[in-house]
């Protein structure tokens, strides 16, 4: 796949938010607010960060792990809230859902859900 870190991201920050919201209005939550306020603890850079450092304990594939680096290492300075490190290891996990989501988005939906109970069980 010819695609850059920065535009699998993009791809993947897309997907990721679509399939949180959809989990959220699943659960019962229809208010605007609180599918913000609750998307945020699976959404953020924070909450990302923490999901790609668990998936790659509990077994990412080497193409996997290749397409999560192609996004950490795009150069970028971050966000005002965010530092650098954050930021990047929350970029490979988007990058990785981009890459996915138009690969195999079968995978991408399974890391979906591990990432879903995985913040949902340390929240």
């Amino acid at each position: 796949m010819n695609l850059n870190g920065s535009a699998l991201a993009y791809i993947g920050d897309s997907f990721y938010e679509h399939h949180i919201r959809l989990h959220l209005i699943d659960l019962g939550f229809t208010k605007v607010g609180e599918l913000h306020k609750r998307a945020t603890h699976f959404t953020s850079a924070h909450a990302q960060a923490k999901i790609i450092k668990y998936l790659l304990e509990d077994g990412l594939t080497d193409d996997e792990v290749r397409y999560y680096k192609r996004g950490r290492n795009v150069s970028h300075p971050g966000r005002k809230n965010v530092g650098k490190d954050i930021y990047h290891e929350s970029s490979g996990f988007e990058s990785l859902i981009g890459y996915l989501s138009l690969r195999d988005e079968k995978r991408a939906l399974e890391i979906i859900e591990k990432s879903i109970h995985f913040i949902e069980e340390s929240l």
